[in-house]
């Protein structure tokens, strides 16, 4: 800017101003103005008789002076007359700052007899040492460029303009005289975005003072608001002394961000700044909710997307006035994290008055949560309502994984399910059941994990020592193995064959809470099992979303008599759950790799060995005795007795995680009542917060089957549903005798295991 100045200045201003190099230093301007003297005052851009008519329409109307005055303030007032004219014109109610104790000093003496009632203060316009909303006008000419030099950033001029903000009372002005230089206007657009009013016009000059460059007034109103105006432009193109440089860049300027101010006021997921909600946040509103964006600029470590929300109850139930919810990166596309309707569950549980909820990012990742709360700290004060006044501490809270230690054994990426991890975990706590099982200090679990959906385990087992058949891995002697095992092969993280080998889950245990789940509604087809087998036939079901493989390892292992069609989409999958989790085929228990919709779909009663196409549209014959399939196959003459779908969606951010949307969908339903035997079983592992979505899934299966059961599981996030095809129905006092049926049919190592699967047949209800 400083170039600019000297461009239109005098051949001995020039010179002055050469002396000045850094327009915010205070040294710099105390020598200028010793060297300039009081009696020659500077005046950046226009002088009075352009500005009279433009600045006096904008300003309050003038009272007979005392305290009924206007008051207005001009920050970094220099020796300019500026205020001189300004209180001849009868605005008495003046205060001058400027950081230049020089100048200070020389225009108090200048005006302290012609002028008795005009402050003078020594103070950085940035840091103003003012009460708040004591101002009807602020008048800047030339501060905020002389701030915004390009070299050093937005931080001085964001600092002022929040100064401008605060002293600013409700329905003032800010008056901008400036030459509207894009990085100037960037800020001033953004600043005042929510809840002012702007307009903007050029300050008018004789074609004989006409400079290359045009001064612009920018005018800015406080309202009690946070609404989203249209900046007014007042431009008329035959007043512009300019050049065309200038003016197009301010005509795109004013376009661009009158655009991008009607995407805010047709959008409800507006970024507000804490200075935007000022006086929004000293008070509850019930059912509230906002956006902002907290920290950065010079003010925290990092930056945060918050949101805010007061909670719709009366707040005199509630344990805290104001609470602090983090949400790590790998949650924060949940569902229960990412929708309004999961946040409001979070803030009813939470028993916070103001839930602060802050979404981290990658930008978090390195940061520790003690560096994480320590930087939010002093953010997230400044956002509690008033009540919280009294000093009360501002509880932190957070979605944990509850993981004590973590080690990923493979990694890749698939152009089906992106980013899939094998990790194997040590739970801070472990349930009773398994420990009891399981006499170890710490059990080591392996989970398979989609990254698009980082909190929904898609599976679960627990690893064993190879070299024992009952030896449980224990996370001492897991460690051993790894520190030396690890290795890099095709762009992921393996570990080696010889670990590999060692190590491997344990298929006699369900680790997995909705694992049990799904198979304690066999109990709903216990009596029909137990005929298929006297009978020396086979029970025929097909599992669709394979997984690691571990729901039909167990029951390979458990029901003897089951025979499984596993229908999985990925074939990196199928290649993790045998490389990592154990998983084989064989007679029992076959796999293929295709759409499961369209498996079922496809699904006939005609004999084995029948062509069919394969998930690439190409053909393929299955022999009954082959070792692995890749195609969509019969599995016999006979109907299927069960259909069990296990399948996440892929869209994490969507209200129902698990099934995909598809497997729900009415002709879905009724393609499956199609292909179940008289007496089959429909099983849908269903997650989801909302009960909405839970109800529109109830409601379609109902309009398919007649008779419908569900198993809520602890966790409150897992339902399990449980469809019978039959007219004729379990009544619900013959669940002990199933259930004992069922148990029969079992065949553990450890009765405690099948004890699990029993427990869970008691909390099965009919939904009517």
């Amino acid at each position: 800017m400083g170039s600019k100045l000297k461009k239109s200045g005098a051949a001995a201003t020039e010179d002055l101003l050469e002396t000045l190099g850094d327009f915010t230093s205070k040294e710099n301007w105390d020598k200028f103005f010793t060297i300039r003297g009081t009696n020659d005052p500077f005046e950046w851009y226009a002088e009075w008789p352009y500005l009279r008519d433009p600045l006096l329409s904008h300003l309050p109307p003038n009272a007979d002076g005392g305290d009924a005055a206007p008051q207005l303030l001009i920050p970094g007032c220099g020796n300019s007359r500026l205020s001189e004219h300004l209180y001849d014109a009868g605005y008495t109610g003046l205060t001058n700052i400027d950081f230049s104790k020089v100048v200070i000093s020389d225009m108090l003496r200048r005006n302290v007899r012609l002028r008795p009632h005009m402050r003078w203060r020594v103070m950085d316009m940035t840091n103003m040492q003012l009460e708040d909303e004591i101002f009807d006008a602020v008048i800047d000419k030339g501060g905020l460029d002389a701030l915004m030099e390009p070299e050093l950033g937005p931080k001085l001029g964001n600092q002022y303009l929040s100064e401008v903000k605060r002293v600013l009372k409700p329905g003032g002005k800010f008056l901008c005289l400036t030459l509207a230089e894009s990085h100037v206007l960037g800020l001033l657009f953004s600043k005042f975005r929510l809840g002012w009013k702007m307009s903007v016009d050029s300050i008018p000059m004789k074609s004989s003072n006409k400079s290359s460059l045009q001064t612009f007034i920018v005018v800015v109103e406080k309202e009690l608001s946070t609404s989203v105006h249209q900046i007014t432009s007042l431009l008329q193109d035959s007043t512009l002394h300019c050049s065309s440089k200038q003016a197009s860049g301010l005509h795109e300027a004013l376009e661009n961000e009158n655009q991008l101010r009607e995407k805010y006021t047709s959008s409800s997921h507006i970024l507000y700044s804490p200075e935007d909600l000022q006086g929004e946040l000293t008070k509850l509103s019930p059912g509230r909710r906002f956006q902002l964006t907290l920290g950065g600029q010079g003010c925290s470590i990092f930056t945060y997307h918050a949101v805010v929300l007061d909670a719709e109850e009366h707040f005199d139930s509630f344990t805290y006035h104001c609470g602090v919810f983090i949400v790590p990166k790998t949650r924060s596309r949940e569902w229960l994290f990412f929708s309004e309707e999961g946040q409001w569950m979070v803030v009813r549980s939470s028993k916070a008055a103001r839930l602060i909820m802050v979404l981290l990012d990658t930008s978090h990742i390195k940061a520790s949560m003690d560096e994480i709360q320590k930087d939010l700290s002093p953010l997230v004060k400044q956002l509690a309502p008033a009540e919280n006044e009294n000093g009360a501490q501002i509880p932190f809270m957070m979605a944990s994984e509850g993981i004590k230690e973590r080690s990923i054994v493979h990694q890749v990426s698939s152009s089906l399910t992106g980013s899939i991890v094998v990790e194997d975990v040590v739970y801070e706590n472990v349930d009773s059941e398994v420990s009891n099982i399981f006499p170890s200090r710490e059990l080591v679990f392996r989970r398979l994990v989609f990254e698009r959906a980082a909190n929904l385990v898609q599976s679960e087992a627990l690893v064993k020592d190879e070299n024992s058949s009952t030896k449980l891995v224990s996370e001492s002697g897991r460690k051993k193995t790894n520190s030396s095992s690890k290795s890099r092969k095709s762009g992921s993280r393996r570990q080696s064959s010889e670990a590999r080998n060692q190590f491997a889950v344990y298929h006699g245990y369900a680790a997995s809470s909705y694992h049990t789940g799904i198979i304690s509604g066999f109990m709903l087809i216990s009596s029909y099992m137990e005929s298929v087998t006297s009978s020396g036939k086979m029970v025929k079901a097909v599992i669709i979303g394979l997984g690691a493989g571990l729901l039909p390892m167990f029951l390979h292992g458990c029901i003897p008599f089951l025979e499984m069609e596993a229908v999985e989409l990925d074939p990196a999958i199928l290649d993790i759950a045998k490389d990592y989790f154990g998983f084989v085929e064989d007679n029992r228990l076959k796999v293929h790799v295709a759409d499961g919709v369209q498996f079922v779909r496809d699904f006939t009663s005609s004999a084995a060995g029948q062509i069919q196409e394969n998930g690439t549209g190409s053909e393929c014959i299955e022999s009954p005795s082959n070792g692995s399939s890749r195609s969509h196959a019969s599995v016999g003459a006979r109907k299927v007795d069960i259909i069990i779908v296990d399948v996440d969606s892929s869209d994490p951010s969507s209200a129902m995680a698990c099934p995909a949307p598809d497997f729900v969908e009415e002709s879905f339903l009724e393609t499956v009542r199609d292909k179940l035997s008289d007496q089959g079983l429909f099983v849908v592992n269903l997650v989801s917060r909302s009960q909405t979505i839970k109800d529109m899934v109830r409601l379609k299966m109902k309009k398919v089957f007649g008779h419908l059961f569900c198993l809520q599981l602890d966790e409150d996030v897992n339902e399990v549903h449980f469809a019978l095809k039959s007219e004729s129905c379990i009544e619900d006092s013959s669940f002990p005798e199933a259930s004992l049926k069922l148990d029969k049919l079992f065949k553990f190592k450890h009765p405690e295991i099948g004890q699990n699967i029993i427990n869970a047949t008691k909390k099965i209800r009919r939904l009517k």
